[in-house]
């Protein structure tokens, strides 16, 4: 059972743990500052955290296993733009997006997704960063464009468990990458896909995809979810095909998207309504759960609101302990939700907390 749990929110980066059996709040950092990320890393307990301070820039924390201090370190810096250059995009951080550990086999090591739309990879515990300019530099770079953001970001990053070298980003709005080579090349790894919000034509480009979110199933690390802006798709074959996953109630519509650490074919969702009405279905909150590799789903509602509820989970916003069955989730109307057997009952852990961006586990 995970012993420890992270909100990253508007108003700060809150702390929860069990207590008899009962998860409760138990602390908070940076409290007031928006902190859209958070890490726990399981390699040496390190927890970091990601501010984004509008006019005083974004930030980044680390915190050291049995410290109760936080250290200021180092952020993605883009280099100077070319000069002359024709890119329409301002080589600016706005924000971490994304923030993942590297693999077992590479103490110190993370990565950072970013907007606009920028990898970066740290080899010293966030200390410095280096943009990766493989796949900035790619000439399909320049047709990426913004989904929920006016720039595209990079918000998923699946670092395969059996080779650190091989890792999957997820680019909204830009398609799939995959670079087996530690981000020396890349490939698009889009095939599949469905882009129902552009012309006939363009549907299957694989740059014109937008993944909400991508998980990879740490112990299956073949099989691959993406909520997807037009509906879910799976992959068993590290996104070399994806498949659509139909016939989802009450909605194939969400940003989040959670996978069982162990078993493949068993994910969790938050849908909600369609992109145009981003609440719950009938104002009902719900998780949808597949145990069978999208065959079939289960609508879980028992201890959610299920009367004017209008919460929205961001891509984020929901995810899965270790042990496979405790879940977290967190919305933008401040409702927290655990559940401690896969999703089948969630107990209310608040409901006025600020909007919250992103949960973990420690």
């Amino acid at each position: 059972m995970a012993d420890r749990a992270y909100l990253a929110t508007r108003k700060g980066l809150f702390e929860l743990a069990p207590r008899n059996g009962v998860w409760q709040l138990e602390g908070h950092h940076f409290l007031g500052e928006p902190v859209s990320q958070v890490l726990a890393d399981e390699r040496d307990g390190t927890l970091y955290a990601a501010l984004n301070l509008g006019h005083f820039g974004t930030k980044l924390h680390r915190r050291d296993a049995g410290s109760d201090g936080w250290t200021e370190v180092g952020v993605p810096v883009y280099p100077p733009k070319p000069e002359g250059s024709d890119d329409t995009v301002d080589w600016t951080l706005r924000q971490i997006w994304c923030l993942e550990a590297g693999g077992k086999d590479e103490p110190g090591v993370l990565w950072a997704g970013t907007l606009p739309g920028g990898l970066f990879k740290s080899s010293d515990r966030g200390d410095s960063w280096q943009l990766v300019e493989s796949l900035w530099n790619l000439p399909e770079r320049r047709q990426w464009m913004g989904g929920g953001y006016d720039v595209a970001g990079i918000h998923s990053i699946c670092v395969d468990p059996r080779d650190s070298r091989s890792i999957l980003v997820g680019v909204s709005v830009g398609g799939v990458w995959l670079t087996t080579d530690g981000g020396a090349s890349w490939r698009l790894r889009a095939s599949g896909m469905v882009a129902g919000y552009m012309p006939p034509e363009l549907a299957e480009d694989g740059v014109a995809q937008d993944p909400h979110r991508i998980v990879r199933c740490e112990g299956e690390p073949d099989k691959l979810w993406c909520q997807h802006h037009s509906g879910i798709w799976r992959s068993v074959d590290n996104g070399a095909r994806w498949t659509e996953v139909k016939d989802v109630q009450p909605s194939s519509f969400g940003f989040a998207v959670a996978v069982h650490p162990r078993d493949g074919d068993t994910a969790w969702f938050a849908p909600g309504v369609a992109d145009q009405q981003r609440i719950p279905v009938d104002a009902a909150m719900a998780t949808t759960r597949s145990t069978d590799g999208g065959a079939s789903f289960t609508a879980q509602r028992n201890g959610l609101p299920q009367e004017h509820c209008y919460d929205l989970v961001y891509r984020h916003g929901l995810a899965v302990a270790e042990d496979g069955k405790t879940l977290l989730m967190g919305s933008t109307t401040g409702g927290v939700w655990l559940s401690a057997n896969g999703g089948d009952y969630w107990q209310t852990i608040s409901s006025n907390m600020p909007p919250v961006y992103a949960v973990r586990f420690g």
